[in-house]
């Protein structure tokens, strides 16, 4: 089975193809991407000629399906075709995914046209915390906003179901495994009686992170909200900030609604604590040069971090792994050692040299001395999106 994964920014198209030999066996055939795509349906033409001259997709017959990696959608969420319902669903949200629900819309539309009769399917980045409990995903706003949509959905979903599972198999539960594999399909399944609870802190670190606690394969809150702006502070997005804070600036800088919510969201985060850019690694080659701003945009990356694993720490009632994944989390040993500093007494010490030597691999990088075992699992959101897509076309057809 055939499976193409398509990720559609606001200005760019990547994609991966996908071999599968059973549900989860998968071998990557063919990746590539454009940039500065401002004409959809030719970057899909683009797509599917190089498939084609590659001699991976000679026709619409050889292609089984196409899976999207959708951000968020009103009233709607889980791994499901992408039909109307879908297209619906992500311009209801249109306003607080801007970057991301209207080029994927347009994207399913045109893969509707070029593929006909080829299965299409959305996995909603939300899908991962569709069984968060309600006091974990409710506001203290009034009833009116919360059904107007206005609650915590969380985001990077497939990411935190790829570190939840491959962490299990790293710890020889293959029961949490199962269950995880199973989640979009049938639910949060009961584990053994008696059995051990698993408890995983992810962090998904990158230019957009966030931190999601998990029992036995199953979130059970996470940092980010209502949108992506939420949670840590990102590469040039503000993370968590008081609502106060708005029409403050408003009114004593004579902003307008419109300009404050543009600095939020382009010119805040490691960007405008840093004044150095929103690359983290010119952030800390500017740090490492004394930048004081540069520095101190560090430490609030790594205070907001350590703040959330806390308080899934608290929530869990412990932790048996701790996950560093994305560019961020499998890159920067010395960011990985800030986060995990001085947590001896809740049983979490990293082994140094072990920490030093993992870059962008997998690898655990605890010490043999501690409770909490810390791996670094990079992250593959892709393969999470072809493989739910092949459980949904397998479930459905």
């Amino acid at each position: 089975m055939n499976i193409l994964v398509a990720n559609l920014g606001s200005t760019s198209f990547k994609f991966r193809l996908f071999r599968f030999d059973g549900a989860d066996h998968a071998s990557l055939l063919a990746k590539g991407g454009y940039e500065r795509v401002t004409d959809y349906g030719k970057a899909i033409d683009d797509c599917l000629g190089e498939l084609q001259a590659a001699g991976h997709v000679r026709s619409a017959a050889d292609l089984h399906g196409v899976g999207f990696k959708t951000v968020l959608g009103r009233d709607l969420t889980g791994c499901v075709p992408a039909d109307e319902k879908v297209i619906a669903a992500l311009d209801g949200f249109r306003e607080i995914a801007p970057a991301h629900n209207p080029p994927y819309a347009l994207g399913i539309q045109r893969f509707r046209e070029k593929l006909p009769g080829v299965p299409l399917v959305a996995l909603f980045e939300t899908a991962f915390y569709q069984w968060v409990p309600e006091a974990s995903s409710r506001y203290a706003v009034p009833q009116t906003w919360y059904d107007a949509g206005v609650r915590r959905y969380g985001f990077h979903g497939a990411s935190h179901k790829f570190a939840a599972e491959r962490s299990a198999e790293l710890l020889g539960r293959a029961d949490v495994v199962q269950r995880v594999q199973q989640l979009y399909q049938s639910g949060p399944t009961p584990l053994a009686a008696g059995a051990k609870a698993l408890r995983v802190i992810s962090c998904h670190l990158g230019g957009s992170s966030s931190v999601t606690g998990i029992r036995d394969g199953v979130a059970i809150g996470t940092s980010m909200g209502l949108s992506p702006q939420s949670g840590l502070p990102q590469n040039n997005r503000v993370g968590d900030l008081d609502s106060a804070a708005v029409p403050f600036v408003m009114k004593t800088l004579g902003l307008s609604l419109a300009e404050a919510e543009r600095q939020m969201t382009k010119e805040s985060g490691l960007l405008g604590l840093s004044g150095v850019g929103n690359d983290l690694r010119d952030v800390r080659a500017a740090a490492q040069q004394g930048n004081a701003r540069a520095q101190l945009a560090l430490d609030v990356f790594v205070q907001s971090t350590r703040h959330w694993i806390g308080a899934f720490l608290v929530e869990l009632g412990g932790c048996d792994a701790l996950v560093f994944t994305a560019g961020i989390g499998e890159n920067n040993p010395d960011l990985r050692a800030a986060i995990c500093a001085n947590l001896s007494d809740l049983g979490l010490v990293l082994d140094a040299a072990k920490n030093n030597a993992v870059r962008g691999t997998e690898g655990e990088i605890s010490a043999a001395t501690s409770r909490v075992k810390v791996f670094v699992i990079p992250a593959n959101e892709e393969l999470v999106v072809a493989r739910e897509t092949v459980r949904c076309i397998t479930a459905k057809y």
